[in-house]
């Protein structure tokens, strides 16, 4: 480590100019005075509950997914048997993402890396493959559809299995995502819908969970995916509650739910843990304070079940390295200590093979031990807060704050966040931040250990990156052909045509694709019928 000498100035990744040190006099006055509330008290700044992890412990959550659902299926399994607390079903990138089947020629064009990033998953046959003999009454479930378009075939598909087990969904417990910065910002796809549509889509699932399925999370705000596409953390906040407030503006407007109903629905939100362990925590802790606030101010709402934010969270892959990879353990770890300090409600760890691969077995099995260990070894579960009243913390804090806010105000004056999308103004933002972050490397004034120094030229620990099945195509293939020959046609083609009535009215979607995923009707199916009615996003442009 370069000396920094004592006029050098260090900045937080959120630009905040940091001093060598804090008192008291730092911490700005009004947040002062709410510092001493207590964990579990209103803005919950300092944690979710009074007794904090020793009552509620948070839930280990990874990632997983590859090959055939039988693959995907038996690896949830190991992840269960080795300590997880609930599950997290991931449906591969390259159907999913775009409402394709496996013969549509973009996905056949790239037949050999179907499979690579989740299980191929086109219809309620493979699903229900998925989830057998997965706990799905007892257990905390996420169906997947990260991606907005995707969510309802994907809820729908999970929700449809429910039933044909006989479980009530009423008392189905589990979470969406149907996050708009995942592929409307980070991994863009070639074909999704406009985002007008997509809103459309999140409301419809919010008051279809309120009346079907009211323990289950409708969709779920994934800073995380703004983050790591190259928003600062202060940007992260900002625009994660100005996306929060397009949904319940939506909802309002609607006038079908109480309002407080729908913040409870979109009150679970994803974050990203980034690598500063304090600027991280801070982060948290902001994120509930902004939370409670917003309700407060712009919607009038106190109840505490309401505006007590929940937060799952997960470590950044994008700061795990391919070089000397068996370094992406203390990462993590590390990475997992910042959320854990923050008080998030779930965690979910990155694989040390996160910039090879997805996950081997032994990398998710090293990401559960990871959380594990913090939980039961370190004494990190024995007070709540424990930063709580920290000069540093409180100030930084309350820094994140304002800063967050500024950047709030600004995507609501440039018309939302999604005029923000639409106009590639966000993009332009993580951008340039991407681009600052990649010059520091290059210069040398930010070093990654095995990276840009305390290089070897051959590592003991090297590891093969996972690769997982390779029949997943073929079979995906022959499974769609078995579908198609072996449905009841007329039923499968009336539901489809009874969703692109219901998708050029304003009714709400998810009851009729419920009709679909009953009568067999395909992913692919579902998509031509999104892209027939809706047409397609045009992608912002930044030259």
């Amino acid at each position: 480590m370069r000396a920094k000498g004592p006029d050098d100035t260090v900045q937080a990744c959120s630009d905040i100019p940091l001093k060598p040190y804090y008192t008291a006099e730092d911490i700005p006055s009004a947040h002062a005075a709410r510092a001493n509330q207590a964990p579990g008290e209103a803005p919950y700044h300092r944690g979710f509950h009074p007794s904090g992890y020793r009552s509620k412990p948070w839930r280990i959550f990874q990632l997983s997914g590859f090959g055939k659902p039988e693959d995907e299926n038996e690896r949830i399994k190991f992840l269960l048997k080795n300590g997880e607390t609930g599950f997290i079903m991931e449906h591969d990138r390259n159907t999913a993402d775009h409402c394709y089947n496996v013969d549509h020629p973009e996905v056949l064009a790239r037949r050999e890396d179907v499979g690579l990033t989740g299980a191929v998953m086109q219809s309620v046959r493979d699903t229900a493959i998925c989830l057998d003999g997965l706990p799905m009454d007892t257990s905390f479930g996420h169906a997947g559809g990260a991606v907005v378009q995707h969510a309802p075939f994907a809820l729908a598909a999970y929700w449809t299995v429910a039933k044909q087990r006989g479980y009530d969904l009423e008392r189905l417990a589990g979470t969406g995502q149907s996050d708009f910065n995942l592929t409307y910002l980070g991994c863009i796809t070639k074909q999704q819908i406009p985002t007008d549509a997509g809103l459309r889509f999140n409301a419809d699932i919010i008051e279809f969970c309120t009346e079907r399925l009211p323990r289950w999370v409708p969709v779920s705000i994934a800073g995380y995916n703004g983050a790591d596409t190259g928003l600062t953390p202060d940007q992260e906040l900002g625009s994660l509650f100005a996306n929060a407030v397009e949904y319940l503006d939506e909802i309002k407007k609607r006038g079908r739910i109480p309002l407080d109903v729908a913040a409870r629905g979109c009150g679970g939100v994803s974050f990203r843990a980034s690598i500063k362990i304090f600027e991280e925590a801070c982060k948290m802790r902001a994120a509930r304070l902004m939370w409670s606030d917003l309700l407060k101010e712009r919607y009038g709402i106190t109840d505490e079940r309401v505006a007590n934010l929940r937060i799952h969270c997960v470590t950044a892959g994008s700061k795990m390295a391919y070089q000397q990879p068996m370094n992406n353990l203390v990462r993590g770890a590390l990475m997992a200590v910042s959320a854990v300090l923050g008080g998030v409600q779930s965690l979910g760890v990155s694989g040390y093979d996160e910039a090879l691969s997805i996950p081997s077995e032994h990398a998710h099995q090293m990401s559960v031990r990871i959380q594990q260990i913090l939980m039961e070894e370190t004494g990190l579960t024995d007070v709540t807060d424990p930063l709580g009243g920290s000069y540093y913390v409180e100030t930084l804090t309350a820094q994140l704050v304002e800063k967050a806010w500024t950047f709030f105000e600004e995507i609501l004056s440039r018309g939302g966040y999604l005029a923000c999308l639409d106009s590639g103004w966000l993009h332009a933002k993580a951008e340039e931040n991407q681009h600052k972050e990649f010059m520091q490397t290059e210069s040398g004034e930010a070093n990654i250990v095995g990276v840009t120094m305390a290089h070897d030229d051959s590592s003991p620990f090297e590891i093969d990156g996972f690769i997982g099945s390779d029949d997943a195509f073929d079979v995906a293939l022959e499974r769609l052909a078995e579908v198609k020959r072996s449905r009841h046609e007329k039923g499968a083609a009336d539901a489809l045509k009874r969703l692109e009535q219901v998708c050029r009215s304003d009714d709400n979607i998810m009851p009729v694709m419920m009709d679909c995923l009953e009568a067999e009707a395909t992913l692919g199916e579902v998509g031509d019928v999104y892209r027939e009615v809706f047409g397609d996003w045009r992608t912002p442009i930044q030259s």
